[in-house]
């Protein structure tokens, strides 16, 4: 081949991983819009009345000027750590059950009915709660109805397809000779379940929970169908609730002045504890595999 024709394709294989790098660039380019626009609108009403304010009051009363938060902290985190009781030991034995103890046949056919779960609105998720979930904790166990734990079982369902589907291609992706080696040892199918396969598959394992902590705390209109909504500390899982999204969806519409500003400060908080989460779990997940190679 000619120098000409080596420096034409020389060019364009320049010009192909420019373009690449750029749309790479983009998603983390609109992550950096929203992120700089939200602590844009929301840091300076936080440093006019102070961290402490925002964090530590339990008031929301936006036209005397306080700005509690800590309800719905305090919510948003109740009704998460709920909904991941409830989804991930269910979506956890769905999986094993799924790659290991199923025929072939019915995993086929289950596994994509239970991804088109997360093609349901959440709005449908909230009707259906609405309709049944609640006035059977109602009659059930008492109070409104309305409550944590309505929201956190709605939720726990809604994560469902998230941590089922990457659960299973974490133990699917697990070779077939660690389960070999075991059996041969003598071990039972349970046993290679669960001393082989799940340490071999962990980190995919709770990638999976990270993504389905991720849907739990930025849901909002099935939170706000079911939770309640009320401004005030939950003192049970059967009182009502109001979480960060959902203060935020509920009030944007009519806010203005320093209660939006108070809104936005509300998505910062929720920013934060949403990166102090994910650091979290992915320092585990990585603490975790690491040991995983050290073995």
């Amino acid at each position: 081949m000619s120098s000409n024709g080596t420096n034409k394709l020389e060019k364009s294989d320049r010009l192909i991983k420019l373009s690449l790098l750029m749309i790479a660039l983009s998603a983390v380019s609109v992550l950096a819009i929203i992120t700089i626009f939200i602590f844009e609108q929301g840091l300076p009403i936080m440093f006019r009345y102070g961290l402490k304010h925002f964090l530590l009051g339990q008031d929301w009363y936006p036209s005397e000027k306080s700005f509690g938060l800590l309800p719905m902290i305090i919510g948003s985190l109740m009704v998460t750590f709920g909904a991941l009781i409830i989804g991930v030991p269910l979506g956890l034995a769905s999986a094993i059950f799924l790659t290991e103890f199923s025929s072939r046949r019915l995993a086929g056919f289950l596994k994509p009915v239970i991804e088109l779960l997360a093609g349901i609105p959440s709005v449908v998720y909230g009707f259906i709660g609405l309709m049944f979930l609640v006035p059977f904790i109602r009659e059930r166990f008492g109070g409104p109805g309305l409550s944590v734990l309505a929201a956190s079982v709605i939720l726990g369902i809604m994560i469902l397809p998230t941590v089922i589907s990457i659960t299973i291609d974490s133990i699917r992706a697990v070779p077939d000779s660690y389960r070999e080696g075991s059996m041969a040892l003598g071990a039972t199918k349970w046993q290679t379940v669960r001393m082989v396969v799940l340490p071999a598959a962990r980190s995919g394992i709770i990638a999976g929970i990270i993504l389905g902590m991720g849907r739990a705390i930025g849901e909002t209109m099935a939170v706000i169908m079911v939770a309640g909504n009320a401004a005030d500390i939950p003192g049970s899982v059967l009182a009502p609730v109001r979480t960060l999204t959902s203060n935020i969806a509920l009030e944007m519409a009519y806010a203005s002045g320093e209660h939006r500003e108070a809104l936005f400060a509300t998505g910062v908080i929720l920013f934060i504890i949403i990166m102090i989460l994910n650091t979290v779990a992915n320092m585990s997940s990585a603490k975790q595999r690491k040991k995983g190679s050290g073995r």
